[in-house]
């Protein structure tokens, strides 16, 4: 059943602007911050204030987001951008009839979630929270696909791949009938990450490898070819036409990554990935590297040629982005936070396939600062509500590091933020051209 949640409109958020703007030199630079209206999460659905890179637009023009409550459970909750609502629309211990607690529970889902091409289900999945103390990471069972459609409503459940493993990402092929996985042990420094493929019509898996790279976002190229990151920098390649895995190599810019790019790192880094809608361009972006790398699908051999496109931000430090997406448009943007008197500043930074280097777009304000509770009724601090707060200048903005980024078709661009997990939503009014 959808639980229906009224968020501030947005013929309400005019009024609450409180004079931010944004404007740029004529260099293409900021110079003011980009106006963002904020949507606060079922707070219910995120109990410690906190989410992941789990949004993806459906087919409808609804937003669809992953959730957690550690130790509690996780859901599925689309945002209705036109009627300002969040739904929730899938229960995850409810839907794969398992009632657990403790780390037992189905508690994140912390996937990169994708949308069918021919049927517009959205896949997801479901990962672990943090284990108490006295709590073996063998208590949780494992973390399950799942296909949710909404013209139906209903929501299709996977087995669990790999017992006591969560999943970090799944993505649907589903002209060729199946989908590609990257599971979690969540260990560290050096994790179990297996790259599976799954069918869809008999629920079956083949395990290909376990690559042992945390946080691995599988891709399909322009061939139907999967890709998925190996711990120590090479990538794996699966061609289901011919059932044949390659292990390849990479340069960027003709080398050997480097040990600043994060790319080939011996234990591994969080690394963004995405793809062309064309499918012959992967897009990456290290969480800790300030800079935006491209390869090129089409080339022959068993080495990938990859390119720098640029910085990101300028003399940034403490650079982070957890959230990188490659939209409709054809435009990769990165949702990232750097440093700055104290506080994470959050900025939207946009690459276009012609222009000559990303280009910061500038520091995101919000502009309903109104948009959630954030004391109780005796004027208390609510808890997991730091997340937001003024900036130097007197700017309302957030204070954290990010997490997901999604393009819509109609050229909004939507973040991901904490405490409490939020959306901030720009509308290409509030983005330069």
């Amino acid at each position: 059943m959808r639980q229906r949640i009224l968020v501030l409109s947005a013929a309400c958020v005019g009024l609450l602007a409180g004079g931010v703007t944004n404007s740029f030199a004529a260099d293409g630079s900021p110079t003011k911050w980009l106006p963002a209206t904020a949507y606060v999460v079922p707070k219910y659905t995120a109990t410690e204030g906190e989410g992941y890179f789990a949004i993806i637009e459906g087919r409808n023009k609804r937003l669809y987001i992953g959730t957690h409550a550690n130790g509690v459970n996780s859901w599925l909750v689309e945002f209705d951008p036109a009627a300002s609502q969040m739904n929730v629309v899938v229960d995850a211990q409810k839907t794969i009839t398992v009632q657990s607690s403790g780390f037992a529970t189905q508690a994140k889902i912390h996937s990169r979630n994708n949308t069918g091409a021919i049927t517009g289900k959205i896949y997801f999945a479901t990962k672990q929270g943090y284990p108490a103390a006295n709590e073996s990471r063998l208590a949780y069972p494992g973390g399950h696909p799942m296909a949710y459609d909404p013209a139906t409503g209903k929501t299709e459940v996977f087995p669990i791949p790999v017992p006591h493993q969560g999943i970090i990402s799944i993505t649907p092929d589903e002209a060729r009938g199946v989908a590609y996985l990257s599971t979690c042990s969540d260990e560290r420094p050096i994790e179990s990450t297996h790259f599976l493929v799954l069918d869809l019509k008999t629920h079956k898996y083949r395990d290909l490898m376990d690559c042992q790279h945390m946080y691995a976002f599988v891709v399909v190229d322009h061939l139907g070819r999967a890709y998925h990151p190996i711990l120590g920098g090479d990538i794996a390649r699966y061609d289901p036409a011919t059932g044949k895995l390659d292990r390849l190599k990479q340069t960027i810019d003709g080398l050997p990554p480097t040990k600043e790019s994060h790319l080939a790192d011996p234990e591994s880094h969080p690394i963004n990935w995405d793809i062309s809608p064309d499918g012959k361009t992967l897009y990456s972006l290290p969480m800790s590297t300030n800079q935006l790398y491209r390869y090129d699908l089409t080339g022959p051999g068993d080495t990938l040629a990859g390119k720098s496109l640029g910085t990101l931000i300028k003399d940034a430090k403490n650079f982070d982005c957890r959230g990188m997406c490659v939209g409709p448009s054809g435009a990769a943007w990165a949702s990232v936070t750097h440093a700055v008197n104290g506080i994470q500043q959050h900025h939207l930074v946009r690459y276009r396939p012609d222009d000559a280097a990303p280009r910061d777009l500038g520091p995101i304000a919000v502009r309903n600062p109104d948009f959630t509770e954030f004391k109780d009724a005796s004027g208390k601090d609510l808890p997991f509500h730091a997340g937001f707060g003024k900036a130097a200048d007197g700017t309302f903005t957030t204070k954290y590091v990010t997490m997901g980024v999604c393009e819509a078709r109609d050229g909004s661009v939507y973040t991901l933020v904490l405490h409490p997990y939020s959306v901030l939503k720009l509308t290409p009014n509030d983005l330069p051209k």
